[in-house]
């Protein structure tokens, strides 16, 4: 795609031009935003580096293409880490710079940033980036900083620290490169913790030359140190431009897809086991379930919406707006639905339904996670939600950066939400699919590499919002063939991933459907789990009583096989119950005051549950069975 690159000068703006460029995208345009008062070298901005902004004018030459600038107006009024609009902020400064360049260029649609780890500033682009159209590009986002460090060294970028502001670095490295001045950041690294990449604003620099500058470069002709308040330095260039000889554009390599760890689980026994046909079509099922209203204490579970009026529109708008008036009468609104389960009957459907949906989410902040799939549904779409009572204040991811760290999300939903309790947090998953995150094109590579994948991007989104252990965990497969496939995948990653109990790998449901998403082969989803450990203890006794009664574990038994996830003292519970006999869940579910999620392919009629209709269904072991039912049971 065609980009305009933000930049400050200093070496991340640059370095992920250089990938941009490398990912086959083309730059028309570079963008910076600079102080009102041009005699200033810094302001207190939360977002810009403005240290070094009157060298900015020479970058048009260096790159052969236009500089537009903006002048810095706007304070950091909004400082909180999802930005909504704000008037006099400086991220409307941004917003009216990037308007300018679109009547430009209206060719433009991606916006190169340099964030690595700032939520803060990449969320800002975002916002920006959506109210036009464009896609924020941001391979460095969630780069090991060790990495991205070498990397640079080693690409012929010529940057040079022009501010320091951190314990062992002083005046003395001013005006250095990063191939002299790395050894010492790793050294501060290992003593203090200093940021290898400055990220903690330990230091800026301004860069001189890079492998994507045609025929110019930049060289300093004099430099002055001038002294700040507390051990900050930063220097006063004079440059000009030289001629310099032109050399070949070497693209950058792109980071491994998988790590180390998930790499290993691509060497799978079942490899080159022959791939049987997918389950034959089955007819779809006339039952259609009535809708389950849970109330527990601390969610409400809405269950099994559906509607036969009409289009694909007319019943998405329908099942919403029902959904609405359900949460009215709990004073809920959309804001605090934590997690969205939608299935079609027909997957190219879903770009129809996509639509409708967007509209009640589209203004939400960290709108919902989702997990979408075809099925064999009686009706066209179904949808179940999980709605948090107290989402305040609201957390989670919705990353819509295109870069190398997972896929961004395209679409009205989050990569996570958390419910967030005084004992644990709880993070919901959107369903994850092999998708090349550089490029957002589906993996064609085969189903051991796709699950790995698919399993690393769910471990990054965990990671990412540290909310680690899995509790449950789903994994929907298209052909019965590839449960091994992603038995040894989850094996292999449970066996490297740090602190995971058997009862956290046991808590594996792996299910057959028609059809994933963009036609995908693999989708993991779930929910992952933290204990916090600084709680105060209050009535445990009385709450041990409340939770026995709401759950008679001794029917666990009756199931040929269950696993239980207990998190912070049974304050909250997942259990995945599997059998083949109706009669098993018949008696489990009379009176069953928990949620409960019902997967099977069979009718199971006139009780309170999520019917989540599918082809097959298997334990952590691989053994099918007719009926499986994940519980969630919370304390009273």
């Amino acid at each position: 795609m065609k980009f305009v690159a933000l930049i400050s000068g200093g070496k991340d703006s640059f370095f992920n031009i250089y990938h941009c460029l490398s990912q086959g995208h083309e730059l028309v345009a570079i963008a910076n935003l600079y102080p009102q008062d041009e005699s200033t070298d810094e302001i207190d901005s939360f977002m810009f580096q403005t240290v070094g902004h009157d060298i900015i004018d020479y970058y048009g030459q260096c790159l052969e293409v236009p500089l537009y600038r903006q002048k810095i107006v706007g304070k950091s009024s909004n400082q909180n880490l999802e930005y909504e609009y704000t008037q006099d902020d400086e991220i409307e400064d941004l917003y009216k710079l990037l308007c300018t360049i679109k009547v430009e260029h209206p060719e433009i649609e991606g916006v190169s940033c340099g964030a690595i780890l700032s939520h803060y500033q990449r969320t800002r682009v975002e916002n920006v980036c959506d109210r036009l159209g464009l896609t924020s590009l941001t391979y460095l986002w969630q780069r090991n900083q060790n990495d991205l460090m070498l990397e640079m060294c080693e690409s012929g970028l010529d940057a040079r620290l022009i501010k320091v502001a951190a314990v062992g670095l002083n005046a003395k490295h001013l005006g250095k490169p990063l191939q002299q001045i790395y050894p010492q950041l790793l050294k501060l690294n290992q003593l203090y913790d200093v940021h290898i990449c400055g990220e903690g604003g330990e230091f800026e620099t301004i860069v001189l030359d890079s492998p994507f500058f045609k025929h110019k470069k930049l060289e300093i002709v004099d430099q002055k140190v001038i002294t700040h308040p507390g051990d900050v330095y930063y220097l006063r260039l004079k440059v000009q431009l030289v001629d310099k000889q032109k050399c070949n554009f070497l693209r950058l390599q792109a980071p491994p897809l998988l790590e180390h760890g998930l790499a290993d689980a691509t060497q799978s026994d079942h490899l080159h086991e022959d791939v049987a046909p997918p389950s034959p079509s089955s007819t779809y099922s006339t039952y259609t379930p009535p809708i389950s209203i849970i109330n527990a204490p601390k969610i409400l579970f809405v269950s099994n919406i559906t509607s036969n009026v009409g289009t694909v529109e007319s019943q998405t708008e329908g099942i919403f707006k029902h959904l609405k008036s359900i949460l009215n009468e709990y004073e809920l609104t959309f804001n605090n639905v934590q997690h969205v389960n939608v299935l079609l009957s027909d997957m190219t459907l879903f770009a129809r339904m996509n639509k409708i949906y967007a509209t009640f989410f589209d203004d939400i902040y960290l709108p919902p996670s989702r997990i979408c799939l075809e099925t064999d549904i009686s009706s066209t779409i179904q949808v179940s939600c999980v709605v948090l009572k107290n989402i305040h204040p609201k957390t989670g991811i919705h990353i819509r950066s295109r870069s190398f760290w997972a896929p961004q999300n395209i679409g009205p939903y989050s990569q996570s939400i958390i419910d967030s309790q005084t004992r644990y947090k709880l993070a919901s998953l959107s369903g994850q699919i092999p998708l090349i995150p550089a490029t957002m094109n589906i993996s064609e590579n085969n189903i051991v590499f796709n699950a790995a994948l698919s399993l690393q991007h769910l471990d990054r989104v965990e990671g990412l919002v540290d909310v680690t252990n899995p509790a449950m965990i789903t994994c929907f497969v298209t052909n019965s063939a590839f449960v091994p496939i992603v038995i040894d995948c989850w094996n292999h990653y449970a066996d490297t991933k740090e602190g995971i109990s058997a009862s956290m790998r046991n808590n594996l449901v792996i299910v057959e459907v028609r059809a994933l998403p963009r036609s995908a082969d693999v989708e993991w989803g779930g929910y992952s789990f933290k204990e916090l450990p600084n709680y105060e203890e209050d009535d445990d006794e009385d709450d041990e009583i409340s939770f026995k009664s709401t759950l008679d574990e001794s029917k666990f038994n009756s199931f040929e096989y269950h696993s239980v996830c207990s998190i912070a003292d049974s304050s909250y519970k997942f259990i995945s119950l599997f059998t083949s006999d109706i009669t098993v869940v018949q008696d489990f579910l009379n009176g069953q005051r928990s949620f409960v999620t019902l997967l099977t392919s069979e009718t199971v009629s006139n009780l309170q549950f999520e019917y989540f209709p599918v082809r097959k269904v298997y334990n952590v072991e691989g053994k099918q069975y007719k009926y499986c039912l994940i519980v969630r049971q919370e304390q009273e």
